[in-house]
Order: structure tokens, then sequence, then C-alpha cells
């Protein structure tokens, strides 16, 4: 009945077949060949059969058995041969395909609930970086258009309360500006021309207006000073830098100029000049139109030495009129992200109370528009909540939940009672919902990079696909299927992984694993789809990827995890990880690897001073000595996540520092850092690097010219990837050649 099956369970049928006779081959040999006389070749047989070796006497049932077995073996040999040289019905996902992958973003559906505008992000190969245009479709699906087109950036669009146009950002003159498109007409006009980037574009109720926020420069001088006039035609250096501010600058941005973010209004019509509503030493943020149009709420923290008061935000409200800001909410942790309802009586935001974490989850709270009775709605989640937005009738709030690698849409009625309204191992984001209760989003999952997507709130389940820009690049690819994982840690804790299967996987073969380590360490691994895993997976590696203690999506005790302890037992975790991707039978545990980036970068230099289980290693953007790190990374909030400072207890930053743990690496380990990384800088991966030289340990390092934390170019991110291939494939221990006979 075996030649029934299907072709791919005959041909498994086969080789189980022909695993068994060569077994007992392996069994009768001596006893075979001590018998009849029959001697081989010096080097025994191997599963390849070579008749010409092999002289079988005549008569006997032994002898029969014996023939019928080489016969059999060797038409099994021969099916499996040719099955091997049929073409493949697939490709794998080569390097190839890494800068035809785009993204879809921002969606944003009209007030009808009929049309929803997006980003479409793409690759510019020529220049090296990558840019989006704004696309439109109907919630059927039936037509997707381009709004705009050119090589630049078109960002954040917005539909006007009418529906009839939309405001976006757009750096096409080569600054960033506001720009208004009518859409009967399709024409563009510029409503700004400001000297910096805006940002958090937001529409007045009646729609004349626009609010936004920008950066403005404080030009009065720190010290002043006086040179000799200059002769003509000189050259002199660029002048010096003065800085009176505990942070004074940001990774991606580079150098900050001193000065503040501030809140704007400006004619959504006719453009001009803006009008600067807020005022004052101080950055504001998040800003929210009250329905009637006569005052903006908005975050600040309007404190005395704002920048030591570790994010102690609260929300405003400033009348418009009067520009007279009044605080609704004053207590010891952040409040943030006003939303007003739409009958106005109530605003939902969020925040929490501070109790000294060194990460903590928000939670939903309520409170009237003048600041009074506030109460918490919804607490003690598994991770803080994102897209807040307000039911069309006023009875409650939706927002996203990111959970266990998965994010699905949730409601929360006005007394506190929690429906989840989507399901499913996906990963939802970018909600925006209509009056009419239709929900543009987009969505991602092991194989599907992000797609637009919509459905209806009263049929949830009915999630339609508009717009899949990446269907054409995957199509005909095969990819690694994934499998969750869940396992003890040492101490008993429960700890969530995925484990990637080799696209091409044979259950009878072992592979090399590589563990990749998410950053943060305040971070999630999703379920999403993730290239660079899907790539490692093509050329034959089970990649897998966990959530260790100190990740988000698993609530506030299980963040509380690595307090005052990173790393630690989040490393206990990860081995755990490697051992249930272990037991699974398939992988080769003398070919096993380890990289990560940032947080996983440090997690990687820790793993490699504490275990020699791992064939190879790269450590990418990591922090390697602490008492160094807070100093001179470009935020002060990591002097928080130590009970002392450095210069009092010394001791405490050495003993989680990478680099007291050196001299024990035995793993070749390659450092890979950008050269403006103002995160992790790369002063901390030389001293690594320069430590594994002076001990003689086989190391590389890897510098990224003008990249900060995040590769910003394509071509260096892809970088990456070859590099980490390289070097795991340098170390990685190939299969034994089979011997000749």
């Amino acid at each position: 009945m075996i030649f029934f099956m299907p072709e791919d369970q005959l041909f498994g049928r086969f080789q189980a077949i022909h695993e068994r006779i060569r077994r007992r081959f392996s069994q009768i040999e001596k006893g075979i060949y001590g018998h009849y006389g029959i001697f081989p070749q010096q080097d025994r047989w191997r599963g390849s059969l070579r008749p010409s070796n092999i002289h079988v006497p005549k008569g006997g049932t032994m002898k029969r058995t014996v023939f019928f077995l080489f016969v059999l073996s060797f038409w099994l040999s021969l099916a499996l041969a040719t099955k091997a040289q049929e073409p493949k019905n697939y490709k794998l996902l080569d390097i190839e395909t890494y800068m035809e992958i785009e993204s879809v973003g921002n969606p944003d559906i009209s007030p009808d609930g009929k049309n929803i505008l997006f980003t479409r992000t793409w690759v510019d190969k020529i220049n090296d970086r990558s840019n989006s245009n704004i696309w439109i479709v109907d919630v059927e699906g039936k037509r997707v258009r381009e709004l705009t087109s050119g090589n630049w950036r078109d960002s954040s669009p917005v539909w006007s309360p009418d529906g009839k146009k939309i405001a976006f950002i757009s750096d096409r003159d080569g600054t960033s500006q506001i720009h208004i498109m009518w859409l009967d007409t399709r024409e563009v006009a510029q409503l700004t021309h400001l000297e910096n980037q805006p940002a958090s574009l937001v529409w007045s109720p009646d729609g004349k207006s626009l609010a936004f926020t920008m950066f403005i420069s404080d030009e009065n001088p720190i010290l002043s000073i006086k040179l000799p006039r200059k002769p003509k035609g000189a050259k002199w250096a660029e002048p010096a830098v003065i800085i009176d501010r505990l942070s004074w600058r940001s990774d991606g941005r580079g150098p900050l100029p001193k000065g503040n973010s501030h809140i704007f209004v400006i004619d959504a019509e006719m453009g001009g000049t803006p009008r600067q509503i807020t005022s004052g030493d101080y950055s504001y943020g998040d800003p929210n139109w009250s329905g009637d149009g006569q005052k903006i709420y908005f975050t600040a923290i309007r404190k005395p030495e704002p920048e030591y008061q570790n994010g102690d935000s609260e929300i405003y409200s400033v009348d418009l009129k009067t520009l007279d800001v009044k605080a609704l909410t004053d207590r010891k942790g952040p409040d943030r992200g006003p939303r007003i309802s739409p009958d106005g009586k109530w605003i939902a935001y969020t925040g929490y109370n501070d109790k000294n974490y060194t990460s903590h989850l928000e939670d939903i709270y309520l409170m009237d528009p003048n600041g009074a009775n506030k109460k918490l709605l919804a607490g003690n989640l598994p991770n803080s909540p994102s897209d807040i937005i307000w039911a069309a009738d006023g009875s409650g709030v939706y927002y996203l939940m990111a959970e266990r690698g998965e994010s699905n849409l949730y409601f929360i009625s006005l007394d506190g009672k929690i429906k989840k309204i989507t399901e499913g191992v996906q990963y939802l984001t970018g909600t925006s919902i209509s009056k009419t209760g239709q929900v543009a989003a987009v969505l991602s999952t092991f194989h599907r990079p992000g797609y637009l997507v919509t459905f209806n709130l009263l049929k949830p389940s009915g999630i339609k696909t508009l717009a899949d820009v990446n269907d054409d690049v995957l199509a005909g690819i095969k990819l690694g299927e994934v499998e969750e994982l869940r396992f003890k840690s040492a101490d008993g804790w429960d700890i969530q992984g995925w484990l990637i299967k080799p696209a091409e996987f044979d259950a009878s073969k072992k592979y090399p694993l590589l563990l990749w380590i998410h950053g943060g360490p305040w971070a999630m691994y999703t379920v999403g789809f993730n290239w660079e895993w899907q790539n490692f997976a093509a050329n034959g590696y089970a990649v897998l990827y966990t959530n260790p203690r100190g990740s988000t999506g698993y609530g506030q005790d299980f963040v509380n995890g690595i307090q005052y302890s990173y790393p630690g037992k989040d490393y206990d975790d990860l081995m755990a990880g490697v051992d249930a991707a272990i037991a699974k039978g398939f992988i080769d545990k003398d070919n096993l690897f380890v990289c990560g980036g940032s947080g996983g970068g440090v997690l990687t230099a820790w793993i490699v001073g504490h275990t020699n289980r791992f064939r190879a290693a790269v450590s990418m953007r990591p922090v390697i000595n602490w008492h160094s790190f807070v100093g001179t990374t470009d935020g002060h909030m990591w002097y928080r996540q130590f009970k002392k400072y450095p210069w009092e207890d010394p001791g405490e930053y050495a003993l989680r520092s990478p680099l007291n743990y050196v001299a024990n690496v035995t793993t070749p380990t390659m450092v890979m850092t950008g050269e403006a990384d103002l995160r992790t800088p790369i002063g901390q991966s030389e001293e690594y690097y320069r430590a594994l030289k002076m001990l003689k340990k086989d190391t590389l390092l890897v510098r990224m010219p003008e990249e900060y934390h995040g590769w910003r170019r394509p071509s260096h991110r892809l970088t990456q990837q070859l590099y980490l291939m390289a070097w795991f494939e340098k170390y990685r221990l190939k299969e034994a050649p089979a011997e000749k006979k």
C-alpha cells in the first residue's frame, strides 16, 4: 500500500526501509562475511551498495536473503537519489529578498469608516535609505491607490473631521513640513516653513486648525565670551559647545541644542505662522483637543528641575484664549496620553504609582475634564496598554495589549469590565477605529510581515486583508516552521519561547542552534515575522528566541525578576531555553551559537563569561562596563538600575559587568557596534574587544560607520546579517565526510 501514499510520505517510507536494511546489514555483516569468505575493501560498508565488491555464493536461504536485501537496497538507493535530483518546487529566503521587503504603517480610517490611509515604506537602493509614500484603500479592498509619490518620506497621515482632506508630514523639499491634500482634486499645499521638524499632528474638532509639537532652541548664552575680531577671510575652528544640562545628546539625533518641545496651532486652510500656546523651560507632548475646541490637553513636567524628576510627568490643560495652564494630575509617578471621551465627560489616560521599580508597567485611569474623580480603570495588566481609543458611545475604551508574544485588541467598560475583542496567534499594531465600528490595523504573524487589515467590532473574527505588500516577495519561498516552547527555569519560573526549524527540516538530521536574545531588557519578542531569523532557517539553522524574566508581557512581577540584578537569573532562563530546544531531538548540541543586540548584547557577553557551551557568539551594541556606561550613555535614567551610585558602591557595578568575567571567555566572540552609537557608546565595545585581545581570545571588532544604536542604512542592516552568518559558519562543526570504500 505504500505506493499509493503521497510522494513525500512515500519517499519518507523508502528512507526508513533503507535505514532498517542498513542496520540489518550491520548486524549480520560479520557472520555473513566470516562464513562465506566475502571480504570487502578495508573500510567497511557504509550504506552505499557496491555489488562489484561482493561475491554471493549459490544456494542457501541465508544467501538468497542477503541477495534480496542487496537488490532491494540498491533500488531504494536509486529511488532516493532520483528524488534528491528532482528540481525543488520552492525557493529559500536568500539575502536578495532583504531590500525587497516593504512595510505598511500609520493606518488611519476615515470618519465614515469607508476608506483607510496608510504609509508604504520601501528601500531606496540607490541612496541606501528607507522612503515612504501615502496610499488609500477602501474597506472592501476593491480599490487601492497611491496618494503621494516620490523619492522622499511622507508620513503621519490624518483625516480631517469631515473626511474631505488629509494632513501629513513630508520632507519632499529637503526639510520636514506639514502638508494638506484635498482628496477630491489631489492638490497638495505646504502649510509650514519650519526650522525644526513637526510631530504629533491633531485636527481641531471643527477641522479649521491643526495642533502639533516642535522643538524650539534656547538661544540665551550660558556663559558669554568675546573673541577678538576675526581677520578678513580667516577660517577659524568651529566654536566650542557649552553644556549645562543633565542629558545633552540623543541616540539617532546626535548632540542636542538647548531647548524644549512646545505645542503650536496653525490654520489648516492657509497655513502661515504657527501660534505657540505653551511656554517656559519645559517640554510638552501628546496634544489632544477638547470636544468644543476651546482647550488642548497635553503631557509635561512643569516642575522645578524637570530633568531630575525621573520622568514624573503630569496631564495639563491650556485655555486657547487666555493660555492659562491647569494641572489635572499631581501624584508621584507619570501620567500621560490624555484621551477625551466623545461626550467630553471623561479623560482616559495611562500612568502608574512610582514604586521605585527599575521598570514599571502602566495602568489605565479615568478623571473628569477638571482633574477630579480620578479612578483606576484597569490595573495589574500583563503589559502597558497602547493605542487607547474611546468607543463612539463613550461606554469605555479600546486598547491594544501585547502579552505572551501576541498583541490583540481589548475593550474595558466604564465599570471596569474587560473583554478581549480579537483572538489568535498574531501581533496587531496601529489600530484606528471609526465611529461606525470599523477598524484598521496592521497585522503580522510568524510567516507574514505586517499587512493592512480591517474588521468590524461587531464581527472581529472577520479580519480582511486589504494590502499585503510582501506577498509577491515571499511567493514560493519556503519558511521555517515555528513551535512554541514552554519550559521551567532553574528556580521553577515559567518561561516562554519559540523555536524556528530549518526551512528544509528533516527529522532524521541534527541542526545547529542559534539563540537570539532581545534587548531592552524590558521588551518582548513576538509572534511577528522576522526576516533575520528566517534567513538563518533558510541556511540550515534552528533559531531559538525567548522572553526571559525582565521581559514585558507577563506582568509586573515578571518584569521585577531582574530588579537590581541584571544580568542575573535571566541567564538561567536562557540556558533552560537552550536545554528545552535540545530536548526536541533535532538540535546538534555541539553546534550552539548565540547573539543579541543592546540588552541582548549584554547577555551575550555575560553568557560567554559564564559558560563554554557555545561554538561562537556575537555581542552587538553591548554594555560591558556598567561603571562607565551610566555616565556616558545618552540618558541619565540608568543610574536607577542600581541601589547606589558607582562612586558609592563600585563593586555593585563590577559584579554585573561582563568585563568582570572576560578572563573566563573561551568562546570565539565578535563585537559589533555603530561608531555613532550614543545609547551604548562604542567605547563599551572597544573596551571588551581590547580585553579579549589582551588575553589572546578569538575575537573581531566590527564598526558600522556613521551608525547610531540601531542601523539606519539598509545596507548596514544586511551587513550585520552577513557578518553573523560568516562568524558562525567559521566555527560551525561540519558533518564528518562519509568514509570511502
